[in-house]
């Protein structure tokens, strides 16, 4: 592989582990702020929503992704055109489900999302205020795993596969042990290695 294929792959590599690591990050945080009447009269309660229990297939998706990246760099030819679609259509997901949640952490599911974890029922009324930035985090950390992904359909045969690139110097190797072992076999034999076998042929 070029310095230029090379510098791309690696380009690549570290594009793909920010936008899975955003994505990740940011479902971990909060993106919602539920405020919920207390039962019975009792004082309200204050409930943070992360972005994956508000979208729980958010972290699926960014593993998904990850792995895609991975498979990635460990198939060749058509193959690897194939695990970059899935790349993409795994990033496209996750800017999809961080833009769903954004949009719902005002609203009645962050509400239910709230209830759910806490196991408190909700009592009177319940107000939801979305937590920025993290959702636009994980809307681009979807943005640019989709991003990687077509890339590696467009451009990934360009880049060695990981079993080539670790395979070739052991190929090498033995290759040049085998060449050596002909070598003293025909001097052994009384055969001058450097000269023209067809020549050599020829005065037999």
């Amino acid at each position: 592989m070029t310095a230029d294929g090379r510098r791309g792959l690696t380009i690549w590599v570290v594009a793909c582990a920010l936008g899975a690591g955003l994505a990740l990050l940011a479902a971990g945080r909060d993106w919602a702020s539920v405020t919920m009447g207390g039962v019975a009269g009792g004082p309200a309660s204050t409930v943070p929503v992360s972005g994956g229990t508000l979208i729980p297939v958010l972290t699926p998706l960014a593993l998904a992704a990850a792995a895609s990246a991975l498979a990635v760099l460990a198939t060749r030819g058509a193959w690897r055109r194939v695990v970059g679609a899935v790349l993409a259509l795994c990033g496209a997901g996750v800017a999809v489900a961080a833009a769903t949640g954004a949009s719902a952490a005002s609203g009645p599911a962050a509400a239910d999302a709230a209830a759910r974890e806490s196991a408190l029922a909700l009592s009177g009324q319940a107000v939801a205020q979305a937590v920025w930035p993290w959702p636009a985090v994980a809307l681009a950390g979807g943005v640019v795993l989709a991003l990687t992904g077509l890339v590696a359909c467009v451009r990934g045969g360009r880049w060695a596969a990981m079993s080539a690139r670790y395979d070739r110097p052991g190929s090498r190797r033995e290759a040049a042990a085998s060449g050596d072992r002909a070598m003293w076999d025909a001097l052994d034999e009384g055969v001058d290695p450097t000269a023209d076998p067809v020549k050599h042929d020829e005065e037999k």
